[in-house]
């Protein structure tokens, strides 16, 4: 597992390069795809493809078969890494082949087929550029799609000039990219061997498709007589029409790209005359088309993960690397931090456990917040939040607490496992909470003390540079039950949730949710309830999460059934109701409680729509605000109810663009993490302190933004229902 210092150091080193590459992917994801008449209706094209495909791969996998040997080629299914390699080293020693050239392929990096070959005195080279700079390098590729992402223009010259001492120094992009195509152009005209990957096959025909930004996978099957073909038996669709919807989506989920340089169909053995360098005579047409074809199609746990409900979706992965760009944590550390022994960023986690097992998942699982941005940017809507969760849990049962002796029958968590003593403390802040709540002030003023400080830091992780929540005596709840209200002109009646930061701890802002509401003519009332289980799902405590989600049902159906809407002011809470509790709910629990549940801005802006009086709001009176949305409040299509509130009520508004503060709830808390937490922060404190912003009111939606901006700011954040409140009475 990556320690802090492994953490900087890699931010040092790589972080620069990786994010400027990241965001610039992520970027073009956003411009691409917004050209698209129907983005969304692609995606689940694409997803039912997949679903299909996995649904029916054993008949596929046999019609993929019928289809390879009617064209001449041979089909090879493979158990494991281990067959994979002891078929493709029969195939080149039969071809007497020294020297095989590839075409990028993750699935050849996941059996680790270079090597097995070069054991048996095979010279392998890799033909993609960023692939054979890592080769030159002796280095790990650090993304999925673009393998040296993490390395710079000048640290590529520098290796190039130092490994093949040119006439002169390489130094520009066309220098290194002209010198590389020289280099292994001699190298691929001379070998015997073409290896590729492939992006699908088509069970139809056996057609491969391969999409890539380089011409190398043509040429490694046209300048050879033997053709490999290594791809897990995940790849198989249907169709070649089914082909459609992906090619629309890979080269925009990942790079952005409206369609990538090439997209080869290969329909092997290809009828290509291969390509005699040595003859400049003889015509293309008189040369021999005589090819030999082997797909080789690898499962190596895939069957397995196939079978297992929660494991199951990764295999609809395109490898489009859409999860990754998309992650503000791998943004800033990148593959070789975020990733296992082949895979890296979202998905990793789900391809890692089921290939190489939990182990090597939870070197990195735990830089997944689940933020559930990659979820929207995936372009066959994987769930790789929850996949991470699953594999967290388990990860979790694997361990064997070093204080649980501690702890056992003392906590109120429902986990048969042993999640580290870090994850139950995070996993039972709802205890915590309460505790701190009943003994405050006191309990503020232990915790700030040195020995308490030195004390989280040692046994729980805590970084003593973060500031802690302040716990208030009187909660919310308490609050609200000592009020007597009568709401004039009733429009709505309503249940405010009272979410565990909002009743402990920011209990300002569930006071000016409740005074918002009654005023807009809402009918309010604030239950005794269980924390929605967000802070337990985070640490992979599953069972404790569905404990609270059933808690949390019960207390709130019956409100749903009075015909109360849920009105919820934390947007991770939200987003809980609206998606996890669909995983976490049994029977017909969750879809009422997600048809009736509103984030507080957007239930502000429907009952404004529906007559509600403006003038009972806060006038803003021009005041300059900067505003932060949370990243669940974006994903769920919310943002823009604040803004449009916050500018009719008369503030001056800009919104950031930043997509992620960094908390992301407990990550920031964490020692291990806390670099990694500030650097995702740090474009929002340059955002919110340039010059147009520096003096403006900074408001944000979510209670890690908040935290996140009162540690990255000089001046303390408010969220927007406080500053509608403004003036109101009790």
């Amino acid at each position: 597992m990556s320690d802090a210092d492994e953490l900087r150091g890699l931010m040092a080193t790589e972080g620069a390069a990786i994010s400027q590459n990241t965001k610039g992917f992520n970027q073009g994801r956003y411009d691409s795809t917004a050209k698209l008449s129907d983005y969304e209706g692609l995606k689940d094209e694409a997803r039912a493809i997949k679903e299909d495909a996995i649904e029916r791969l054993p008949e596929l996998i046999d019609q993929l078969r019928e289809s390879v040997e009617d064209n001449g080629g041979t089909l090879y299914i493979a158990d494991d890494a281990e067959d994979a390699n002891d078929y493709v080293r029969s195939v080149v020693d039969d071809r007497e082949a020294e020297r095989v050239v590839k075409s990028k392929s993750m699935t050849s990096e996941e059996i680790e087929v270079n090597e097995a070959l070069e054991a048996d005195g095979v010279e392998v080279i890799e033909t993609d550029l960023g692939e054979w700079v890592l080769q030159v390098a002796d280095e790990a590729p650090s993304h999925i799609v673009a393998p040296a992402i993490h390395k710079s223009r000048a640290a590529i010259a520098d290796l190039f000039n130092e490994r093949f001492d040119p006439d002169e120094p390489l130094e520009t992009a066309e220098e290194l990219t002209t010198f590389a195509r020289d280099h292994l152009g001699e190298l691929i005209e001379d070998a015997e061997v073409g290896m590729t990957g492939a992006n699908f096959v088509t069970a139809d025909t056996g057609t491969m498709a391969l999409v890539t930004s380089e011409g190398n996978a043509r040429k490694t099957v046209a300048a050879t007589d033997t053709q490999i073909t290594v791809a897990g038996v995940e790849k198989v669709v249907p169709s070649v029409e089914d082909l459609q919807p992906f090619v629309e989506l890979i080269g925009r989920s990942g790079t952005g790209q409206d369609i990538t340089s090439y997209l080869s169909l290969f329909t092997p053995p290809v009828g290509t005359p291969t390509v005699d360098f040595e003859d400049d005579e003889t015509p293309l047409s008189e040369l021999s088309a005589d090819r030999d074809f082997h797909l080789v199609l690898i499962d190596n746990g895939r069957l397995a993960m196939r079978e297992d409900d929660d494991l199951r979706e990764t295999l609809y992965c395109i490898r489009c690397s859409a999860c990754s760009n998309s992650c503000a944590n791998f943004q800033q550390v990148g593959g070789h931090a975020f990733g296992g022994e082949t895979y890296s960023g979202g998905i990793a986690t789900g391809w890692e456990a089921g290939i190489e097992g939990l182990d090597t998942a939870a070197e990195f699982n735990d830089l997944c917040t689940g933020c559930s941005r990659c979820v929207d940017a995936c372009p066959v809507g994987i769930d790789i939040p929850w996949i991470n969760t699953v594999v967290r849990d388990r990860i979790n049962g694997e361990k064997e607490g070093e204080f649980d002796f501690l702890v056992d029958g003392l906590t109120p968590d429902e986990e048969e496992t042993s999640p580290s003593l870090q994850k139950r403390f995070f996993g039972n802040f709802e205890t915590v909470a309460a505790v701190g709540s009943t003994l405050a002030p006191l309990s503020n003023w232990l915790a700030d003390t040195a020995p308490s400080r030195m004390a989280m830091q040692r046994i729980l992780g805590i970084d003593p540079r973060r500031e802690l929540p302040r716990f208030q005596r009187e909660t919310l709840v308490e609050w609200f039950a000592d009020r007597d209200t009568t709401v004039k002109n009733q429009r709505r009646r309503a249940v405010l949730y009272p979410d565990l930061y909002t009743n402990h701890v920011q209990v300002e802002r569930g006071k000016a949710a409740v005074r918002v509401l009654e005023a807009l003519g809402v009918d309010v009332v604030v239950p005794e309830t269980a924390s929605s289980g967000r802070a337990p799902l985070s640490q992979g405590m599953i069972s404790t999460a569905r404990d609270h989600a059933e808690r949390v049902t019960d207390t709130l159906l019956p409100h749903v059934d009075d015909r109360r809407d849920v009105v919820v002011i934390e947007p991770s809470d939200l987003a809980m109701f609206h998606r996890e509790y669909e995983r976490l709910l049994s029977g017909d629990a969750f879809e009422p409680l997600a048809a009736n549940s509103y984030e507080l801005l957007e239930y502000v802006y429907g009952l404004l729509d529906n007559g509600a009086d403006l003038d009972t709001l806060a006038d803003g009176d021009g005041e300059r605000v900067a505003y932060h949305s949370h990243c669940q409040q974006r994903t769920l299509g919310l943002e823009a109810h604040t803004v449009d509130i916050l500018e009719r009520t008369g503030f001056d508004v800009r919104t950031s663009d930043v997509e992620c503060c960094g908390m992301a709830g407990s990550f920031g808390y964490k020692e291990q993490y806390y670099d990694v937490s500030m650097a995702v922060g740090s474009d929002l404190e340059a955002q919110f302190t340039d010059d147009d912003a520096h003096d403006r009111t900074v408001v944000a939606s979510g209670t890690s933004c908040l935290d996140q901006l009162d540690d990255l700011l000089e001046r303390r954040s408010r969220h927007p229902v406080q500053l509608l409140a403004r003036n109101m009475e009790s």
